[in-house]
């Protein structure tokens, strides 16, 4: 039986369906699995994703021809049955469940395990073939729960304020600046948002999301500048706009920051291990859940990840994508403090011990 899913020069290409997903170049018929811009890409003549991700897609894409659909309802597209399901990385992230003459794959898109506050949580899927991502698929990456994260955040933004400056937080406009803004503790000042974040945040309250009340800085009194916290792009750092702020205290918030050296190399006072892809552990425990003999690795740590999964006894390999331009995998492309690590899986590592 020839494989379901295949690479070709535009992206994904689901063969007996006709379809692709996440292609990065311009196709006729597109499932996306969520709005990062590595994910989602403009020129499309029709796209799919979950009914959640809609209105986001539409305020990054503009306006585009595009269907959502809810979490496990099915559709038949060319005798392929084509479902979507919880991947729980930012709103309306979803897997792409393939069913066609009774075998089953996965496109697991990004995803992380541990549930958050704005978005549904990941849904495992059993399959025959499982293609999942590998951002953070190194033994080395296991996150902290995120309230314990929250809780530094809040304390670190508690003890500036006291001290009359404002603390800055550089996170992703989409996705993790939502998340850091459901753990923010709001009684301790004012929250500004960067304009690149604020019509997003809009998004998500529209979609039943609860965050705190943000403001843009434009709108904040001068002096209450000094007890706030700010959530603005990376690429903000440096800018004129960042001088509206006075003698601040900044950080980044990234899975990256567990690297040694990566909170220095950024320049920041505080990193913040704060990520929307699967850890280690995460990554291992989701390909168990979905009781695949196949697992097919993407972008991130490909070959690390295929020869662990080998020796665990799964038939794995890898697909080259074009993912990883945008959200935490833009960081690895470009930057040496937060390169991705090319060392060996330990020899004789059990699963137990480190997923």
């Amino acid at each position: 039986m020839s494989d379901m899913v295949v690479v070709r020069k535009e992206g994904l290409f689901c063969v007996p369906g006709q379809f692709y997903i996440d292609p990065w170049r311009p196709v006729d018929r597109a499932v996306i699995t969520h709005a990062h811009g590595d994910h989602a890409r403009v020129g499309h003549g029709h796209y799919l994703s979950a009914a959640s991700g809609v209105n986001v897609l539409r305020s990054r894409l503009g306006e585009i021809h595009i269907d959502g659909l809810e979490y496990g309802e099915r559709i038949v597209h060319n005798g392929v049955t084509v479902s979507l399901h919880p991947a729980g990385h930012v709103l309306g992230s979803a897997q792409v469940r393939m069913e066609h003459r009774g075998e089953v794959w996965v496109a697991s898109g990004d995803y992380k395990v541990e549930p958050d506050r704005t978005c549904v949580p990941f849904e495992p899927v059993r399959c025959d073939t499982f293609i999942t991502e590998s951002t953070f698929g190194l033994p080395i990456y296991r996150w902290q729960p995120e309230q314990e994260i929250f809780d530094d955040i809040n304390s670190w933004w508690r003890k500036n304020a006291d001290e009359g400056r404002a603390s800055v937080v550089f996170a992703y406009s989409f996705g993790k600046a939502q998340r850091i803004l459901s753990g923010l503790d709001p009684s301790i000042g004012t929250i500004i948002c960067h304009g690149a974040a604020e019509p997003i945040n809009r998004v998500y309250r529209e979609g039943g999301v609860a965050l705190p009340p943000t403001v843009l800085v434009t709108q904040v009194e001068k002096a209450a500048i000094r007890r706030s916290i700010v959530i603005a792009p990376p690429s903000a750092g440096n800018s004129t706009w960042m001088k509206r702020f006075g003698d601040y205290s900044d950080s980044f918030a990234s899975g990256w920051m567990q690297l040694r050296g990566a909170r220095r190399r950024r320049g920041v006072d505080r990193g913040f291990v704060l990520s929307d892809h699967a850890d280690w552990p995460g990554l291992m425990t989701a390909i168990r859940a979905t009781e695949a003999p196949r697992v097919i690795v993407t972008h991130g740590s490909i070959p690390i990840m295929v020869r662990w999964l080998r020796q665990v006894g799964l038939d794995a390999s890898g697909f080259d994508t074009e993912y990883g331009d945008e959200d935490e995998a833009v960081e690895a492309a470009g930057d040496p403090a937060v390169a991705p690590v090319t060392e060996p899986v330990p020899e004789g590592t059990s699963e137990v011990t480190d997923a």
